[in-house]
């Protein structure tokens, strides 16, 4: 019997590349915040909630072959795009600076395939652990709504050049918030290939609006299937 880390709890029914995926999770995000976290590092639980860049983002992997593939997730919080990607075969890794995160990414993913778990890591991106880069490159680099603050953009920036080859690809899935530019233009300079979709999303409207801008990153070199 599984045994969630809290007992007020929802459960999501999602439809991603024909499939169900049911993610079950915290029902409000604002009943876990610590202040005593956010004095340390400024962390708020943004990780309980179904964010719709983590449903476009799943979309756009169930659109590719990924069975063998390995694949990180940056800022998985409850692993949608993780989940999915691993149900379709790819060899996945699901990162969270929250450890209460993974849990809930663990349990989900042991509901829809009890034999296979799902591997996690807890991962600061100023301070990736060396066995996350000991693992590096992985095929693809994922990650949904994580360029929302200013700090944001340099770390990741340099995280990614580590996680990947010239035959990797990345996808970060961004509601249009400010930041990701930040991260954007540091690719840019560094010589990555970049191109963006825009992206019109069927869940809940929150600030951003309706439209997550997908975009596809290929790191100086040949690019991926060449």
């Amino acid at each position: 019997m599984v045994q969630w880390p809290h007992s007020d709890l929802v459960t999501d029914r999602v439809t991603v590349g024909g499939r169900e995926i049911a993610i079950t999770h915290p029902r409000a995000a604002e009943d876990l915040i610590d202040e005593r976290e956010y004095e340390i590092d400024e962390r708020l639980p943004y990780w309980a909630d179904l964010w719709p860049s983590g449903r476009v983002l799943a979309d756009a992997l169930a659109e590719r072959p990924l069975r063998g593939r390995t694949m990180v997730e940056l800022g998985c919080g409850l692993g949608l795009p993780a989940i999915a990607a691993h149900l379709a075969g790819a060899r996945v890794l699901a990162t969270d600076w929250y450890e209460v995160a993974l849990d809930y990414a663990r349990l989900n993913a042991h509901l829809h395939d009890p034999d296979r778990p799902l591997d996690t890591m807890l991962v600061d991106w100023s301070a990736p652990p060396p066995q996350l880069l000991a693992r590096a490159p992985f095929d693809l680099v994922v990650g949904a709504d994580v360029l929302y603050e200013p700090r944001h953009a340099a770390v990741l920036a340099d995280l990614l050049t580590s996680l990947t080859g010239p035959a990797s690809e990345v996808l970060i899935a961004d509601p249009r918030r400010p930041d990701a530019l930040g991260l954007l233009d540091r690719l840019d300079e560094a010589g990555w290939m970049h191109r963006t979709e825009e992206v019109r999303h069927g869940a809940r409207v929150d600030e951003q609006g309706p439209i997550v801008r997908l975009h596809s990153l290929t790191p100086p070199g040949d690019g991926p299937g060449t």
